[in-house]
C-alpha cells in the first residue's frame, strides 16, 4: 500500500522516465510498456495517454485504489538508442529485482549524466555514413570525399544552429542547403557529380520519426503516429527546399 504522498512521488518518477524515453525517440507502444512494467513492480496501475507534445498519466494504488493524476510537457532531448535501451533494461530490472522508488532514481540518475558522444567525434562518424551512402548509390572516390567535406560542414551548421534554438525546420532548410552547395562542387570535376549533390543532404532524412510513426498507427496510436508522420514530411520537404535552392543557383537544367 503506498500513501498519498508515495503515489504522487512514484507518479513524478514515472512521468520523468516516460518523458526522457519519448523525448529520446521511442515509439509509443514501447514507452507504455516499459512505464507500466514499472509501475507494476512499485504495486500501481498505470494507465497513459501521449500526444506529440503533452503526456497525461493516471497512476492507481492497487490496494487502495487511491487515483493520482498529472499532466506534463514532453520535452526534446537527442536521439540516443544506446539511452534507450539503458533505460528499457532498467524496466525490467525493477520488475525483475522489485527496486524500491530511491533505487530506481538512482540508477535513472547515473544512465541519464552518464558522457555523451564528442560532437567532434558524432560529426566525423555522420561524414563517413554519408560519404557511404555516396559509395552505396555509385559513387567514385572523388565523390565521395566531396560528400564528406560537404556532410562536415552542413552538419556543423546543423549543430550550431541547434545550440543557438534555431527553429529545425529552417535549420533543415539551411543544413540542406549548404551541404548540397559545397556539394555542387563535383560539377566541376570529372566525377559522378549527380550522385554527390543526392547524397549529400542524406544525412538529414528524418528516419526514426518515420519509422516511429509508421509502428505507432500499425499499433493503434494513430494520433501520435499520424503526427509523427507530417512532422517528418515537413521535414522532407524542407530538405528539398534546400536542395533545390542550390540547383536552381548552379544548374537550373537539373529541376
Amino acid at each position: 500500500m503506498n500513501s498519498p504522498n508515495n503515489l504522487k512521488d512514484i507518479t513524478r518518477f514515472l512521468m520523468e522516465y516516460a518523458n526522457r524515453l519519448m523525448g529520446s525517440g521511442v515509439h509509443t507502444s514501447r514507452v507504455i510498456r516499459n512505464t507500466r512494467r514499472i509501475g507494476k513492480s512499485l504495486d500501481v496501475d498505470v494507465k497513459m495517454s501521449l500526444f506529440q507534445k503533452t503526456m497525461v498519466m493516471s497512476v492507481c494504488d492497487n490496494t487502495t485504489q487511491e487515483v493520482y493524476n498529472e499532466v506534463t510537457i514532453i520535452p526534446v532531448y537527442p536521439i540516443s538508442f544506446e539511452l534507450n535501451a539503458e533505460l528499457s533494461a532498467l524496466s525490467w530490472d525493477a520488475f525483475d529485482s522489485h527496486l524500491s522508488l530511491e533505487e530506481l532514481w538512482e540508477k535513472y540518475q547515473q544512465i541519464i549524466s552518464r558522457p555523451k558522444m564528442d560532437p567532434l567525434c558524432t560529426l566525423f562518424l555522420v561524414g563517413f555514413a554519408n560519404a557511404s551512402f555516396c559509395a552505396l548509390f555509385g559513387g567514385d572516390w572523388t565523390a565521395r570525399i566531396i560528400v564528406f567535406s560537404a556532410t562536415l560542414i552542413g552538419f556543423y551548421i546543423r549543430q550550431v544552429l541547434q545550440k543557438k534554438k534555431v527553429n529545425h525546420y529552417i535549420i533543415f532548410v539551411i543544413s540542406a542547403f549548404i551541404a548540397s552547395l559545397v556539394a555542387s562542387s563535383a560539377l566541376t570535376l570529372n566525377t559522378t557529380a549527380e550522385i554527390a549533390i543526392g547524397t549529400s543532404v542524406l544525412y538529414l532524412v528524418p528516419g526514426v520519426p518515420l519509422l516511429n510513426g509508421v509502428i505507432d498507427v500499425v499499433e493503434g496510436h494513430v494520433v501520435i503516429g499520424c503526427t509523427r508522420l507530417i512532422q517528418a514530411l515537413l521535414l522532407i520537404l524542407c530538405i528539398a527546399i534546400g536542395l533545390s535552392c542550390t540547383l536552381m543557383l548552379i544548374r537550373n537544367s537539373l529541376l
